[in-house]
């Protein structure tokens, strides 16, 4: 079987012929002799099709950094951002609402990009995190329903951030998705990878900061933890607690990472009625056991895990396994996962056949090249994976999609 690392050396790592930018299967290659910084351009340029950029202004942001240098990506990245947000403040005092809150979503995740490579202990990242906050804040101020900012108590006087949006379709108790990213993505990206596809099909949404996630971890240093089930029961409390809430109808996705913690909350949150991995695992010491100090994410994975040495990291996952886990899960279960995904194939379609095997409910979406889509949670076209996962969710909840065009 080829192990996670090695199909991660030959996707990301490895250097391809062409040093030209150019189209690979898993979508655009900016710098080839730079594989970490294109892919995250990647996952930037995808996001613009949901709102997160425009093509352009990513683009330009590209045309000026040094390929490599990741206090060029910071500045240039800055400074679409900073763009972004005085168009939006200007428009809404113009009255111009609309073209605010476009411009304060483009400025949110273009600060987002920005924060991105910068050191846990860099004095810009968590004013870089406030402002991509205040962007989205700025945005929901606006949206109908209006987006609500919340905090649902995890420990004491740490609770985990979250955005809650009701979706504009339907009366009364609605179905819900918590919705929480991986190692590296948070609530406020989490629009262009869950939140809008979810309210477009009648579900409400609750896009959450989990432990080792966003706020939860720049703020009070919660890392992450292997029973994220815990959580997500905090999170499905709150939800029963709201009279506009089907608690018969909660639902949870994870996001890369993100999709081990999805998966083991299904399996032990009875009050789960689906779960989503976007993006499929089986056991994460497997995936983690032989990365090195000098992989491109070792510095935020060993801050997410409070770990000193990746050694150490591998050692944290031993429990991070949904073997023993999944003889639980009683909910319908997705995983989508990318055919080129950065972190290979075999692990989803190993989970997949074990989860299978032990008489889980799952259904595998393999996304290929010839539709895009397959790079790692679809970054490449992020609106394809969305349409997958809630088309699949709204199914589950019993939607007839049919009954939400208002005309």
């Amino acid at each position: 079987m080829t192990s996670a690392s090695a199909a991660e050396k030959k996707l990301i790592d490895s250097e391809v012929v062409d040093e030209h930018a150019h189209y690979e299967p898993y979508g655009w290659h900016h710098w080839p002799k730079y594989p970490w910084p294109s892919y995250q351009f990647r996952r930037s340029l995808g996001e613009t099709q949901e709102g997160g950029g425009t093509v352009s202004e990513s683009f330009l942001a590209a045309s000026r950094m040094i390929p490599g240098n990741y206090d060029s990506w910071h500045n240039e990245w800055m400074i679409v951002a900073n763009a972004s947000m005085a168009r939006g403040e200007q428009a809404e005092a113009y009255g111009h609402i609309q073209t605010a809150m476009n411009c304060y979503l483009r400025a949110a995740d273009m600060y987002r990009s920005a924060e991105f490579w910068l050191d846990p202990a860099d004095p810009r990242r968590l004013p870089t995190f406030d402002k991509c906050e205040a962007a989205t804040h700025r945005f929901m101020n606006w949206t109908v329903p209006k987006g609500e900012i919340v905090e649902i108590p995890y420990e004491p006087g740490m609770p985990m951030t979250g955005y809650f949006f009701r979706s504009p379709f339907g009366d009364g108790k609605q179905p819900v998705l918590i919705s929480f990213g991986g190692l590296d993505s948070f609530k406020d990206e989490l629009w262009f990878m869950t939140g809008r596809g979810a309210l477009q099909r009648g579900i409400s949404v609750l896009l959450m900061d989990g432990p080792g996630q966003g706020a939860t971890l720049r703020r009070y240093g919660l890392v992450t933890r292997y029973d994220y089930e815990v959580p997500v029961g905090k999170c499905i409390d709150w939800l029963e607690l709201r009279d506009d809430v089907d608690p018969g109808r909660i639902a949870v996705s994870g996001s890369s990472f993100g999709g081990y913690h999805a998966a083991r909350a299904g399996c032990m949150e009875p009050r789960l009625a689906a779960a989503i991995s976007h993006g499929g695992v089986l056991s994460l010491y497997d995936r983690y056991k032989d990365r090195a100090e000098d992989h491109g994410l070792a510095g935020h994975m060993k801050w997410v895990f409070g770990a000193d040495t990746m050694k150490g990291v591998a050692e944290k996952t031993r429990n991070f396994d949904l073997r023993g886990a999944f003889e639980n899960m009683k909910c319908p279960y997705l995983i989508l996962h990318g055919g080129h995904d950065v972190l290979g194939v075999e692990a989803a379609k190993e989970g997949y056949q074990y989860a299978k095997s032990v008489g889980v409910d799952v259904t595998f979406i393999l996304v290929e090249a010839d539709t895009t889509g397959a790079e790692h949670c679809q970054h490449d076209n992020p609106t394809l994976g969305q349409e997958l996962m809630l088309d699949w969710l709204a199914d589950k909840f019993g939607i007839d999609q049919h009954g939400l065009i208002k005309t």
